[in-house]
C-alpha cells in the first residue's frame, strides 16, 4: 500500500472512531511506528487530523480534552524548559494565582524553597504540590471538581477569584493564537479561567508550542490579555514576532 492510500485510510478510521494510535495503526497496515508517525504529521500539516499523545483526533473535533496523565507526559522536556523560565515571573513576598495545567503545576513543584509567596489555586494537584511549602501562604479554591483536570470549577470558585486582586496570574490554555485567543474545551473550566485571568494584574501564558493556532470549543480570553507567554524553541520566530506585535511579549524557552 502506497503512503496516500495508508493515509487515506487512517483518515477515515478517526472519522469512524473518533481517534487513532500509533501502534495500532502500525500493526494494522503492518509498517514501523515511525512510518505511522509521518503519516500522521502529513495529515496533521493538512489540517485532516490533529496529533495528540500516542495518536492523532480529527481536527474538527474541538471537544477533545486529554486526561490528566495524558497532558504531564505530552511535551515533558518542552513543559520543564517552561517551567523553569517560569519562575522569573515570581512575585517577591507578593501574591499569584496559578491555573490549573501540567505545565503550571511543574512550576509549582519546582518553587525555591526559600520563596515567600502568597498562592491562590483552584488546581486540587497544585494544591498539593504546595501544602508543605515552608514559605507559601497556600489558599485553596472551591467547587465542583472536574474529574479530568482535578480543578475546581461553578459558582464558588467564581465568587472566590471575584473576591481578589493578585500581583500574578500564571494561567493555561489547551490552543492559543492571535485570531482565536485563549481556548479550552470545557464551558465551566473557561469560566474560572476567565475570572483568575482577570482578577490579576500581570498575566503570564504558560503554553507548550504544540498548542500555538489551535482551537478548542470554549474561549476565555484573547491573547492580547496576556502580557507574556512564555513557550518552548518550537514555537517559529515569524510566529513569536506575529504574536508580540499584537501586543504579547514573548519568551521562547
Amino acid at each position: 500500500m502506497y503512503a496516500p492510500e495508508r493515509q487515506q485510510e487512517i483518515l477515515r478510521l478517526a472519522r469512524d472512531g473518533g481517534r487513532v494510535d500509533v501502534v495500532s495503526l502500525a500493526e494494522e497496515f503492518q509498517v514501523t511506528a515511525e512510518t505511522i508517525r509521518r503519516d500522521l504529521k502529513a495529515l496533521d500539516r493538512a489540517g485532516l487530523l490533529r496529533r495528540v499523545h500516542g495518536g492523532a483526533i480529527p481536527a474538527g473535533r474541538l471537544d477533545f480534552e486529554p486526561d490528566l496523565a495524558e497532558r504531564e507526559s505530552t511535551a515533558a522536556d518542552e513543559k520543564d524548559r517552561i517551567a523553569k523560565a517560569a519562575l522569573a515571573e515570581l512575585p517577591s513576598e507578593g501574591t499569584m494565582i496559578l491555573d490549573a495545567g501540567s505545565t503550571v503545576a511543574r512550576m509549582a513543584a519546582a518553587i525555591p524553597s526559600e520563596t515567600s509567596l502568597t498562592v491562590v489555586t483552584h488546581s486540587l494537584p497544585i494544591a498539593a504540590r504546595l501544602a508543605d511549602h515552608p514559605g507559601i501562604q497556600l489558599h485553596l479554591v472551591g467547587g465542583r471538581v472536574r474529574h479530568r483536570t482535578r480543578a475546581a470549577v461553578d459558582a464558588w470558585a467564581l465568587r472566590a477569584y471575584g473576591e481578589i486582586r493578585a500581583d500574578v496570574a500564571v494561567v493555561a490554555a489547551n490552543g492559543f493564537s492571535v485570531e482565536h485567543g485563549l481556548t479550552t474545551p470545557d464551558l465551566a473550566e473557561a469560566a474560572v479561567k476567565r475570572a483568575a485571568l482577570t482578577a490579576a494584574r500581570r498575566v503570564v501564558l504558560l503554553a507548550d508550542s504544540s498548542k500555538y493556532a489551535q482551537e478548542q470549543f470554549a474561549r476565555f480570553g484573547a491573547l492580547s490579555d496576556v502580557d507574556l507567554l512564555i513557550t518552548d524553541s518550537g514555537l517559529t520566530p515569524e510566529d513569536a514576532n506575529a504574536i508580540q506585535r499584537a501586543g504579547t511579549e514573548v519568551v521562547r524557552a
